[in-house]
């Protein structure tokens, strides 16, 4: 109606008040400037949140902008949210799937840049069947902690990374997968405390993370198929053995035939249980 109004004005020589009055437009309305700020910003920041947090509903994006100061309503970030296309429930065919919204990971050029982890399941000589957490270190291969136990859950992920980082030092990323342990409330307030990165795969992708997969196949086939558990204290001397035969020995091809431990920023030192 603005431009109806202008364009009266132009092409008949008449004032506002007569256009306006012609058409029956209130003038307060056509000299109405809105108030609202630009928030070009804040769709970069959510856009930001969910390239890394790609299962986030609108309500957990909130929780994250109200921590860093934005002063929002979740009505808003719930519209934005919607306007992105970022929402979740709403599928699409897998040949138009929201991930080409999503950019590529970003490449790990130095010692704890980015780390991955995921578990890897095992069975006793008793029949109980631990679980193994497995770390790795993408740019130099080290493996900063194997650990074995029958049950984990998002507080205890966090105290041993909490346990192994007060000796290597924190990660920027960590690439991880869906599971309950790591979208978990305690892992979410560790990675915000530490400016930790928490970056979930897709569900049903394990290329998504590919390098603890590529991991997890060798650490089978080598350590735990090749090592009878009697019980559950029976294999953290065993998997240190390995992790520290696997950082200090093992010749990577992927790093130029070097050994992880000489790319870390623990250097040549010899590794320290966790």
């Amino acid at each position: 109606m603005r431009e109806l109004v202008r364009g009266m004005c132009s092409d008949w020589a008449v004032s506002i008040r007569t256009a306006c009055g012609t058409i029956g437009f209130d003038r307060t309305t056509f000299h109405y400037k809105s108030r609202r700020a630009d928030q070009a910003a804040v769709e970069k920041r959510i856009k930001e949140i969910c390239e890394t947090r790609v299962r986030y509903g609108y309500r957990r994006v909130h929780v994250l902008l109200a921590r860093e100061g934005w002063g929002i309503n979740i009505k808003k970030v719930c519209r934005i949210y919607r306007e992105l296309g970022m929402q979740l429930r709403n599928k699409t065919p897998k040949r138009r799937v929201k991930a080409k919204l999503r950019d590529d990971r970003a490449e790990a050029v130095g010692p704890n840049d980015v780390w991955t982890m995921d578990f890897v399941h095992d069975q006793l000589a008793t029949g109980k069947k631990p679980r193994v957490l497995t770390v790795v270190d993408i740019f130099s291969r080290y493996v900063p902690v194997l650990d074995a136990r029958f049950s984990y859950r998002g507080e205890d992920v966090v105290a041993t990374l909490d346990r192994v980082c007060r000796r290597t030092g924190y990660p920027k990323t960590i690439p991880v997968d869906q599971g309950s342990e790591f979208v978990s409330r305690d892992m979410d307030l560790w990675a915000y405390q530490r400016g930790v990165t928490v970056d979930f795969s897709w569900p049903g992708k394990p290329t998504d993370n590919a390098f603890i997969e590529a991991f997890n196949g060798r650490f089978r086939a080598e350590c735990l198929n090749s090592h009878w558990f009697l019980t559950l204290a029976d294999a953290p001397e065993k998997l240190e053995a390995w992790r520290r035969y696997y950082n200090e020995e093992w010749p990577h091809s992927a790093i130029g035939n070097k050994i992880p431990i000489t790319l870390t920023k623990l250097g040549g030192i010899s590794s320290l249980s966790p």
